[in-house]
């Protein structure tokens, strides 16, 4: 009777700490696996950026742009004096005829244009003539003696004034001969410098052209190409990578379930992860409770059938105590009144009331009764007050007989797999849909080369190629006149700043010498030969200029001429696009000269709008004339190549949260355990009859008195060591006894009480301390048993109705966050696919950069230090003039005065 509750006690303990530590485990393991539920909606992630490499970059051509100088302000000057000399806009007019027939241009046309250039010329033909003119003139005034001689005594006293300002004015002009031919030299090195790489640049440039033009279709297929990026990531994402070892995001335990190979598992385990980690508090919750509700049951069932088998136990004990404690009681009683006993009524009255007290063998469910008259024969052991019955539990323990009939321990460990198994269920359900998306990827990859196969302008840039290539032949001879005109210009150059540096060196040497002469001469009229020295110094420097001023002016003119029409009539108007807008004028230029017809540019298009739109971005098939329009934004639209992918994805459903958390066997046991009437007994009567004792009068205390009693010392008092009586029951000092016999069957029925208490007593006793626990326990699972029981079983079946529903819902929820991720995908490729077919593999902004590299090197890196170096060898020339009229009148200061009487 005792093996059978103690088994099923332990049975029920084991279940509930097995059941514990497995929810303990899998709570741990749901909060590792938590982060994976929404992995798949993070694209801000490093991983949902896609990297392009570019292969396209060695065919550009590089912007060039103007580089600031210390020479900027020369160089506005220069361009504010052409501005002064040529008023007139772009010669439309003069140029159209120029241009279609060369043979009716009128030399007033030009004339008019030309005005400032024709004054210039006249100014220099002036000089030319003039001044060679003036230095044959000074030459035989020195063969009579009559320029450049001595300084007339009457002169002396105004000789040393003028001497001063000779002196200051030449030294004044040389200053600013010497600064402008510093700038000339500067200047035609500058224009040196850059004529040969800028006159390099025009082939090389027209052959990049050339070259971006050819290399359109393996740019393009390149672009094309680069889909593999995108869907290797979206390959990854869905399967990732086969290997072998443990998912890092799975409990211990859970690898080993997969039936599918490991590269499927990447968005199928994802999901199942998600599904596991949204649900697994909700599902754990109902494991747990339903783990409880079992318990329950199990040690209930317990504590029954203990609080019956002990009942029973203790009805039975006292059915054996009840006829000894009356004979015991009526041996006591007896022994106490014999008049021989001496001092034994004080105990007298405590043997009385040796009787029975709890009564566990009436068992009823009625409300107390008065007790029964006293039996006619004597007192019973029953006590003297009314007891109510104790109430039974045979009816309950009949309602729960053979309970549990389901193993909840199995049960529940199976709600735990199959909850558990969600992720491997997921990458089972799921196996087939990712092959087929990876099928999709493949059918994907087809119509991405479509782009490829119907890009339109390797077809209709042949033209262009051609016009660039013919371009680039027909410049070839001219880049090589200018390249050999620019070489004589450095070598005219450079000798004539070198004679005028020959000048300046005469000219300094002479004051140098004549200044230091005259320092050293005593009297005026003595002969020195420094000064003498310095005089002729600058008499040659007058005759180098007089030899070379009209080789300057020739070159300065040349120069002038060739620079200043480039300025004009070309750098100006393009900066200001008039020259496109001659161009696109129609009868401005030759049929064989029409640029939109040679370019294949579009029909309702010209040079101005088609530089405008590559200057902004624009793609060659936006500006060449083709067959039929062709819209690249079309062709990349993502639905275009994602929507197969999309609807896949879209349509999918499979069901992943069928978890049976509670059988019907268990269920009917639970609901069993809620209708056996476990909560209708009333425990309170048990706890109100384990009030009274076993016995109500305690059997050790009348043992001691008796032993008091026996143990009397003759001179009266307690006799040296006999036992304490406790309080109330202490007998009063009275004379010893003086009877044997008494005193023996005194000690012998102590004996026999002692006896009692430790063989009977005290066995039934501790069976009410096991009685007692057992209804506490009851009594405080009872009031709520069926409430929990209840809750228990409708949460079961809520979370059982809900885990598929809701599950749908995180699938859903998953593949649309997955789908967003793969969707963003498709837009960086053809986002970057767009922008790069615009901005490089078949832009034509190269075009428009082309026309910016020309005007750079043409205007600002030729044009203006061109400029700069005859504007500055020209102020050279110019101031020749002056220094010439200083240094004569300055060497007749430095020759000795010719006396003359006043």
């Amino acid at each position: 009777a005792e093996g059978a509750p103690g088994s099923l006690l332990a049975t029920a303990g084991a279940m509930r700490v097995v059941g514990l530590l497995l929810a303990w485990a899998l709570l741990l393991a749901g909060a590792l696996l938590h982060p994976a539920a929404s992995q798949q909606c993070h694209p801000s992630s490093p991983g949902g950026v896609l990297r392009f490499t570019d292969r396209h970059a060695e065919i550009r051509v590089p912007a060039l742009h103007r580089v600031p100088s210390s020479l900027d302000p020369l160089y506005g000057l220069v361009r504010r004096c052409l501005d002064l000399i040529q008023q007139n806009p772009l010669p439309t007019e003069l140029l159209r005829t120029a241009l279609n027939d060369p043979g009716s241009v009128r030399t007033s046309q030009v004339v008019q244009y030309e005005l400032g250039y024709v004054i210039c010329a006249a100014v220099a033909l002036l000089f030319t003539v003039a001044v060679p003119v003036a230095g044959m003139c000074f030459c035989y005034c020195r063969s009579r003696r009559r320029c450049g001689g001595r300084l007339r005594a009457h002169r002396r006293s105004l000789g040393c004034c003028r001497r001063r300002c000779l002196l200051a004015c030449l030294s004044f002009t040389s200053l600013v001969i010497l600064i402008s031919v510093t700038c000339a030299f500067v200047t035609s090195q500058r224009v040196k410098g850059q004529m040969e790489p800028g006159l390099g640049a025009v082939p090389s440039t027209l052959r990049t052209l050339r070259q971006h033009l050819a290399n359109v279709p393996q740019g393009v297929q390149m672009v094309v190409d680069k889909f593999e990026v995108p869907r290797k990531q979206i390959i990854s994402d869905l399967g990732g990578k086969r290997g072998a070892g443990r998912h890092p995001e799975l409990a211990p335990g859970m690898d080993e379930a997969l039936t599918v190979p490991r590269c499927l598992a990447g968005l199928s385990r994802s999901v199942g992860l998600s599904i596991h980690g949204q649900l697994k508090a909700m599902t754990y919750a109902a494991l747990a409770d339903l783990q409880d509700r079992a318990g329950d049951l199990q040690t209930s069932l317990h504590h029954l059938q203990i609080l019956h088998s002990t009942a029973r136990a203790l009805a039975a004990a006292r059915a054996e105590l009840e006829p000894a404690l009356r004979e015991r009681r009526r041996r006591v009683v007896a022994l106490l009144d014999d008049p021989r006993c001496t001092s034994c009524a004080s105990v007298l009255g405590r043997a009385q009331g040796l009787e029975l007290g709890a009564d566990y063998g009436k068992v009823g469910t009625g409300p107390w009764t008065p007790a029964p008259a006293p039996h006619p024969a004597g007192p019973r052991l029953t006590g003297s007050f009314s007891r109510s019955k104790v109430p039974s539990v045979e009816k309950v323990l009949k309602a729960l007989a053979g309970l549990p009939r389901s193993d909840f321990a199995e049960m529940i460990r199976q709600g735990n797999g199959t909850f558990n198994s969600i992720p491997e269920l997921a990458v089972e359900r799921m196996a087939q849909v990712i092959q087929d998306l990876r099928g999709d990827l493949a059918s994907t990859a087809e119509k991405v080369q479509s782009i490829a196969d119907g890009f339109p302008v390797p077809d209709y840039a042949r033209p262009v190629s051609e016009a660039l290539l013919k371009a680039e032949e027909r410049s070839q001879p001219y880049l090589r006149e200018a390249e050999r005109f620019e070489r004589y210009r450095w070598i005219a150059g450079t000798v004539l700043c070198s004679i005028i540096l020959l000048i300046l060196a005469c000219n300094v040497t002479g004051m140098a010498l004549g200044v230091y002469g005259l320092s050293k001469r005593e009297d005026p009229s003595d002969y020195e030969c420094r000064g003498e020295a310095g005089a002729k110094f600058l008499l040659v420097g007058v005759g180098l200029a007089f030899l070379f001023s009209w080789l300057l002016i020739l070159l300065v003119f040349a120069t002038f001429l060739v620079g200043g029409n480039i300025q004009t009539l070309v750098c100006r108007n393009w900066v200001n696009q008039e020259i496109y807008k001659f161009i696109d004028t129609p009868g401005n230029l030759p049929p064989s000269m029409n640029v939109t017809h040679q370019l294949n540019l579009r029909r309702d298009s010209n040079l101005s709008s088609a530089y405008r739109e590559c200057k902004s971005g624009a793609g060659l098939w936006e500006v060449l004339q083709l067959d039929r329009s062709y819209d690249l934004d079309e062709h990349l639209k993502t639905p275009k190549y994602s929507a197969d992918f999309q609807k896949r994805l879209g349509d999918f459903t499979a069901n992943l949260g069928d978890v049976r958390l509670l059988r019907s066997e268990g269920r009917q046991d639970l609901e069993t355990f809620a209708r056996s009437g476990v909560d209708e007994v009333d425990y309170g009567r048990f706890q109100e009859e384990m009030k009274n004792p076993v016995v109500q009068t305690s059997l050790p205390g009348l043992a001691r008195n008796l032993e008091g009693l026996q143990k009397m010392q003759v001179s009266g008092g307690r006799a040296a060591g006999e036992p304490s009586v406790p309080t109330g029951t202490r007998s009063p000092r009275c004379a010893p006894q003086r009877n044997s016999t008494v005193a023996g069957r005194l000690a012998a029925e102590a004996r026999a009480l002692w006896h009692m208490q430790n063989s009977t007593v005290q066995s039934q006793e501790a069976l009410v301390a096991k009685l007692g626990e057992s209804v506490q326990f009851l009594s405080r699972l009872a009031p709520h048993l069926k409430e929990r029981v209840k809750r228990t079983l409708a949460t079961t079946a809520s979370v059982e109705a809900r885990l598929p529903v809701q599950a749908q819902q995180i699938l859903r929820q998953e593949l649309g966050c997955f789908t967003r991720k793969e969707l963003r995908y498709f837009a960086q490729y053809l986002n970057w696919v767009g922008q790069t077919l615009r901005e490089d593999v078949a832009s034509c902004q190269p075009l428009a950069t082309a026309l910016d590299n020309g005007r750079v090197i043409l205007c600002d890196r030729i044009a203006d230090p061109w400029n700069a170096f005859w504007f500055s060898l020209g102020c050279c020339t110019f101031f020749l003039i002056p220094s010439i009229i200083f240094a004569v009148r300055l060497t007749k200061h430095f020759r000795p005065i010719r006396n003359r009487l006043m």
